[in-house]
């Protein structure tokens, strides 16, 4: 959806409402977890956060809170959805006088204790996005090293005849999410 201004809570919950029944837009669904499909760009953001446990943790809430989203031109809501799969979310960026407004639902998560300690989440693409595939974001802590780092994997291709007419300045777009994320993520870890 393509709107001249930030979509008001009452949109963003009708937009959800007609997307959460709408099947996925790409295959195969957690390929985030491997490679990427064949004709996907692979983009890839990692930065250290700090150390320690308290550091692992207070990343791992502010994924919770979606505060990896808190970029200005770029919004994720509503920030109360549940890290849960299944569960939708709305993401909305300002570009050109435009908000584009995207459809996404949690496909796994991660939760795994152990030498290395990891939380976070994949979502995909569902019809409401201009682009198709998956993205994955996940906090871990490497208890040998006591690092606590922040990565995103997104395999990715576009959907809609805008995104494909503005290529290039997609691809920008989304090396600058990227790095906007993990400073959101540095912020949220400094401020706990």
């Amino acid at each position: 959806m393509i709107t001249l201004r930030s979509p008001t809570s009452s949109v963003i919950e009708r937009f959800l409402r007609e997307q959460a029944p709408q099947p996925f837009t790409y295959e195969p669904v957690g390929c985030t977890r491997a490679n990427a499909p064949r004709g996907f760009v692979v983009d890839r953001t990692h930065v250290r956060l700090g150390q320690g446990v308290a550091v692992f943790h207070s990343a791992c809430q502010a994924l919770r809170e979606w505060r990896h989203f808190d970029l200005g031109w770029v919004t994720a809501g509503p920030s109360e959805t549940p890290i849960a799969v299944g569960q939708c979310i709305a993401v909305w960026a300002s570009m050109l006088g435009l908000t584009w407004v995207n459809a996404c639902r949690i496909v796994y998560i991660v939760d795994e204790e152990g030498p290395v300690q990891r939380f976070g989440f994949a979502y995909g693409t569902l019809p409401g996005h201009v682009e198709m595939g998956e993205e994955r974001f996940l906090v871990e802590w490497n208890k040998a090293t006591d690092e606590v780092s922040y990565e995103i994997v997104a395999h990715s291709r576009p959907r809609h005849w805008a995104v494909r007419l503005g290529y290039p300045l997609m691809r920008l777009s989304q090396k600058r999410f990227g790095r906007g994320s993990a400073a959101a993520m540095q912020r949220a870890v400094r401020s706990s």
